[in-house]
């Protein structure tokens, strides 16, 4: 009798405990929505200035993406702040955010001005110190967009299983880029960025990440951003590489000694973001939510200092 009784404490507490979570809610008024996106917010507390903007790939639901990395329990836990866009089969069929469209990813236009709008309101009504972008496949695509657009808005960001902004301005280049990477070489990357924001000297660090062995979109497009990025923040030419079981790190320092860039390389990892679930918080399995040695989410969250 005491056992049962003992299993059904522990099971009442992992239920009150999954009923207490935290859950974001509608973001509404947020301004010009020109892309016609909407959008989930999760507020943390007040006194911690952190925001965090997750964008999903193809065929997700953004909620269901923070859940499945652990990003959402995270957020619960530290209490920063998450803002969740969502794409819509009406302005997609695959529910992809238009990353390849140039009237949805050049700036101030279309799902690029929505996602902007969306995090200088809940900036207006909250005073972050630091803001942060995360990108999955093609969030990973137009996270580029808005690190290239909008960098003044972000601290950092992480661009996973992603392309590199400006690769593609339609579906024909698209398709290229995914499968064999930019058409651009690093330098001419630079180029093109420093001619869309000729007055920045800022530019956010940016962790990428990539598994060796994505195919759906080549690993080279990760390799070739690093690169350019690399260029971009004016950092070390060489990476310092470190292995690790299942995966190598390559990272780029600026003149402070401060990474800058970040390449993650998974050994015999497809295409996803990497999940970790055999630790806390780590996340779990699921289609393109990978489990792996590692987890981003955690990682991330450590190199942020959050």
């Amino acid at each position: 009798m005491t056992k049962y009784l003992s299993m059904f404490i522990i099971i009442a507490i992992s239920l009150l405990s999954a009923s207490s979570l935290a859950k974001p809610t509608a973001l509404i008024g947020f301004g010009l929505n020109p892309g016609e996106l909407s959008a989930s917010y999760f507020q943390g507390a007040k006194d911690n200035k952190n925001l965090i903007v997750l964008l999903h790939g193809c065929a997700q639901q953004g909620q269901v993406l923070a859940q499945q990395t652990g990003l959402m329990a995270l957020a619960d836990k530290k209490q920063f702040s998450l803002l969740i866009p969502q794409q819509s089969q009406d302005n997609n069929i695959q529910g992809c955010f238009n990353w390849f469209s140039s009237q949805d990813i050049e700036q101030n236009q279309g799902e690029s001005l929505s996602i902007k709008n969306m995090i200088t309101s809940v900036n207006a009504v909250h005073h972050f110190n630091k803001i942060y972008i995360i990108g999955l496949s093609a969030g990973g695509a137009m996270a580029s967009s808005m690190l290239v657009n909008y960098p003044q808005l972000f601290t950092a960001g992480a661009i996973i299983a992603g392309i590199p902004y400006p690769c593609a301005h339609n579906l024909t280049t698209a398709i290229a880029c995914m499968r064999s990477g930019p058409s651009q070489d690093p330098e001419q990357l630079t180029q093109l960025v420093h001619q869309i924001n000729s007055s920045t000297n800022h530019w956010p660090k940016l962790s990428i990440w990539t598994g060796s062995q994505d195919t759906v979109v080549n690993p080279k497009n990760s390799q070739q951003l690093a690169i350019h990025w690399a260029e971009l923040t004016q950092s070390s030419k060489q990476p310092i590489i470190s292995k690790h079981p299942g995966y190598k790190v390559s990272q780029w320092q600026g003149q402070n000694k401060q990474v800058n860039v970040e390449l993650i390389e998974i050994e015999n990892m497809g295409h996803g973001i990497a999940v970790a679930p055999q630790k806390v918080d780590g996340g779990s399995e699921a289609p393109f939510v990978i489990n792996t040695s590692i987890s981003t989410v955690l990682y991330l969250l450590e190199a942020w200092e959050l």
